[in-house]
């Protein structure tokens, strides 16, 4: 008997899109966002009734996530998150840790004011969130930011690099969460606007640094 359905992200189907796009986009948007629990097992024929698809781009979009390592196969129609080790852990941090503070960083010759506005923007609506002790929407507008951050360029190499990352990270972020204020006293992102307004590289650095560090680092612990 299948479990309790997954709370599945579900963004509308954009004009043009297949299928196979949509469903894809909706399963690496659910486990990037955390929606998928760690050590639960989902078929593939209850994700599609779930979703209201077919098994076919299910299956697919599946196959690709596994390809990302975003989940695993245990056999032809169920998968899981993969297990998180404090070693693997360790490298996803890291990971995270460079491209994101190098991907900031280029991010310095198109922060004009516009952009810092529309960051700043995402940042106010975070921090609602935050107030709002609305988890869904923490880790949205979390996700908001950096990606608008990183993505200032159109032809960025580093951003697909990062959502890779994050897709491995994603289903531990919920955990991330519990005792916010202990672990995050200090608005990084904050730190982050007011350095891209002074141009300081170094301070931005620094800043994208701290954010990962307080907001997930901690969990480290719990992994032994």
């Amino acid at each position: 008997m299948e479990p309790t359905p997954l709370d599945i992200a579900d963004p509308p189907r954009l004009h043009g899109e297949t299928v196979q796009q949509w469903v894809f986009r909706r399963l690496r948007r659910t486990v990037m966002a955390g929606r998928f629990p760690p050590g639960r097992a989902v078929t593939i024929r209850g994700l599609a009734e779930a979703m209201g698809v077919s098994a076919m781009p299910v299956r697919e979009a599946l196959a690709r996530l596994v390809a990302e390592r975003a989940l695993v196969l245990l056999d032809n129609r169920r998968v899981r998150v993969p297990e998180m080790t404090a070693r693997r852990f360790d490298e996803l941090v890291a990971a995270r840790t460079l491209l994101e503070s190098e991907a900031a960083a280029r991010a310095l010759d198109g922060a004009d004011d516009a952009f810092i506005r529309r960051l700043a923007v995402l940042n106010r609506a975070s921090d609602e969130a935050v107030a709002d002790a609305d988890t869904e929407a923490i880790i949205e507008t979390n996700l908001a930011f950096h990606a608008a951050l990183y993505g200032v360029r159109a032809d960025s190499v580093l951003l697909p690099l990062i959502e890779s990352v994050w897709l491995q990270i994603g289903p531990f972020m919920r955990m991330a969460l519990a005792d916010l204020d202990t672990h995050y006293p200090v608005d990084r992102h904050a730190e982050a606007l007011a350095a891209l307004k002074a141009r300081d590289e170094a301070a931005l650095r620094a800043a994208i640094e701290a954010d990962i560090r307080d907001g997930i680092g901690h969990l480290r612990a719990q992994l032994g």
